[in-house]
């Protein structure tokens, strides 16, 4: 049978090398162009694209999926699998295999259908989620659903350690019903219409974060953010990247949104029903600091000031 991934990011690398290690015959690895990274914008290779070469693979990457079907369909397939390619499949390819296309996607769906259901689901404040092996359609994620896997989100889980969770239970995914699913064993189940919410990419404007709210919103915001995006809050016109924080439960007679301390465990912010210490810090225009460093040039200038 033959088998054409379509994935781009370390999360798609994942499910690539499940199915290898799983003896599935890939023929083909469709992924993004090779993109300027870092500060000398030298190209840098997908991660699938640098696994599909190790295993001799042929690899796609067109600037648009759109205009490049017949060199997927060229491959044959008998089955699509894919995970955060980032472009939308037309349904000239979508249509063609077999045994379908299939989709591995980072939430329980119906809710947190889109671009970023880790981060939407830590924000919303969820304590679970998981993913869900799904036949492709031309929906946002709205096709049938014939598998998942649970996680757990605990309390001070940030968006880097649900999406480690969320790799481990892919590989599950892959490993015990992709097979099942091929041999006609797994019936597919429709999503519930009532129960669906949208998990769009992250804007630039989501990633503000304001101090003049709940403790449990603020520190699930920025939580959701860590390590990518990250979250920042506006102290004197001017961003301050967030890189960790923790969240006290504690009554205050404080403004919201208030620095109430410096020291060596971070900056203490005053928010409703608590505090939020920020463990990380970036102050605009600087490296990510240590918190004596912070304390060392920022204690005087930032204590009592006021978050926007």
């Amino acid at each position: 049978m033959n088998i054409v991934f379509m994935g781009t990011t370390y999360f798609s690398n994942v499910v690539l090398n499940q199915l290898l290690e799983d003896g599935f015959n890939v023929v083909g690895v469709v992924t993004q162009p090779d993109r300027p990274f870092g500060r000398k914008k030298e190209l840098k290779a997908p991660l699938t694209k640098e696994l599909a070469i190790q295993h001799q693979i042929p690899v796609l990457q067109p600037e648009s999926i759109k205009n490049s079907i017949d060199e997927v369909l060229a491959l044959k397939p008998d089955c699509i699998v894919t995970c955060a390619y980032g472009q939308i499949v037309p349904k000239g390819i979508l249509d063609y295999p077999k045994y379908k296309s299939l989709n591995v996607h980072a939430s329980l769906l119906p809710k947190h259908r889109g671009g970023a259901p880790i981060h939407k689901s830590i924000i919303a404040g969820d304590t679970e989620t998981g993913v869900t092996l799904m036949f492709m359609d031309v929906g946002m994620d709205s096709g049938d659903m014939l598998a998942k896997e649970k996680v757990s989100i605990e309390k001070d889980d940030t968006f880097g350690d649900v999406e480690a969770k969320l790799m481990e239970a892919s590989k599950i995914l892959i490993h015990k019903y992709l097979p099942l699913y091929l041999d006609g064993k797994i019936e597919a189940e429709k999503q519930n219409k009532d129960d669906v919410t949208y998990a769009y990419a992250i804007k630039r404007e989501e990633e503000f974060v304001s101090f003049k709210q709940d403790a449990d919103i603020v520190y699930n915001h920025i939580r959701g953010l860590i390590p990518w995006p990250t979250s920042y809050g506006v102290l004197d016109g001017l961003n301050i990247k967030i890189h960790g924080a923790k969240k006290l439960d504690e009554i205050h007679n404080h403004a919201l949104g208030t620095i109430v301390d410096i020291n060596t465990d971070g900056v203490l912010v005053a928010v409703e029903n608590g505090y939020i210490l920020l463990t990380s810090v970036q102050p605009a225009g600087k490296p990510k600091m240590s918190n004596q460093d912070i304390v060392n040039g920022y204690k005087t200038l930032w204590k009592g000031k006021v978050f926007e």
